[in-house]
């Protein structure tokens, strides 16, 4: 496929901007209970809750370039019984509302009064706020990776793995990106956010690698043979059939050398996952918010080469006929 970039900057840094309200969430339900020393409410959640309303910005605004006729694109949401775009559409406000909700919260202290559930825990605005909002977090990595995970013809997206990793890509960079944060806003959470951020990466690094490898063992579905009928052993195809390109030829296909493809999969992997451990490894120990942001930065550039390679990568059937042009 061709790989769109501003689909591929809308999924990266809305993926950083979920990540990153799941760690604020993360750092308030574990101080719920103790087990975390108590953040400063606009210093780390309200400003924290921020950024992260900027990365959802961000990524909305690149999604209009992707778009023929923006002024049309509410309509896309009119189809949300049978279409995982459309639930991501509406998914996305809805996780902004409660993104801006929650920082509201927390900005003004409106933490009482609260519903006593357990001895040791009480359930005030921001801690009900955090649970929903991390329902819709979920709830959105889901929508944008079934969009691609559902088309059962493109076999290097149509598996469980697409959505996994967009959850745990994601939730590393976002992760990682909060530990950056804290050690600026609130450096006694540095250790916890820094913690699990190597935690995710890991984790992203293997289900990353599962999929490259499931991938590197497809065996296409359709020939050529299958494609107009013809048994005969040998086909090959001498024409397109017409002197220029095509809408096909354009968005079904990348255009790119193998040799690229390869160099873009071992870079992303260094800079999305092995870089990034070794910051966050020297990093974290340290507080050092110079070494975590360095981590970030890093991890987010390798993560548009991986969503590029993810486009790249899927191999339409189509291109049984076109590619040999394209």
């Amino acid at each position: 496929m061709h790989p769109a970039f501003s689909v591929i900057f809308l999924t990266t840094l809305i993926g950083a901007g979920q990540g990153l309200f799941l760690a604020l969430a993360t750092v308030e339900l574990y101080g719920a209970f103790d087990l975390l020393p108590a953040a400063d409410g606009r210093r780390f959640y309200a400003a924290g809750s921020a950024v992260v309303l900027a990365l959802l910005a961000l990524g909305l605004v690149a999604s209009i370039f992707h778009l023929g006729r923006p002024e049309r694109g509410w309509r896309a949401a009119s189809r949300w019984r049978t279409s995982w775009l459309s639930r991501e559409i509406i998914a996305l406000p809805a996780f902004m509302g409660a993104v801006f909700l929650y920082g509201v919260v927390h900005w003004f202290g409106w933490q009482a009064p609260g519903v006593a559930v357990t001895q040791t825990l009480t359930l005030t605005p921001s801690i009900a706020l955090a649970i929903v909002g991390s329902v819709l977090a979920f709830t959105l990595f889901v929508c944008t990776g079934m969009i691609y995970a559902c088309i059962k013809f493109l076999q290097e997206w149509a598996s469980p793995l697409t959505v996994i990793n967009y959850i745990l890509l994601g939730g590393a960079s976002g992760f990682t990106l909060a530990a950056a944060f804290a050690a600026v806003a609130e450096p006694a959470q540095t250790g916890f956010l820094g913690a699990w951020a190597l935690i995710l990466t890991v984790l992203a690094l293997v289900f990353r690698a599962a999929s490259l490898v499931r991938n590197a063992r497809l065996k296409p579905k359709s020939t050529l043979q299958t494609a107009i009928g013809v048994k005969h052993p040998r086909v090959v195809q001498k024409a397109q059939g017409f002197m220029g390109g095509s809408f096909n030829t354009r968005e079904f296909f990348h255009g790119k050398p193998r040799e690229l493809l390869r160099a873009v999969k071992w870079g992303f992997l260094a800079a999305a996952f092995a870089i990034p451990l070794v910051l966050l490894w020297i990093g974290v120990p340290r507080g050092s918010a110079g070494l975590l942001l360095a981590a970030f930065l890093v991890q987010y550039a390798g993560l548009l080469a991986e969503r590029w390679f993810f486009f790249a990568q899927a191999n339409h059937p189509q291109n049984l006929y076109y590619q040999a042009i394209a």
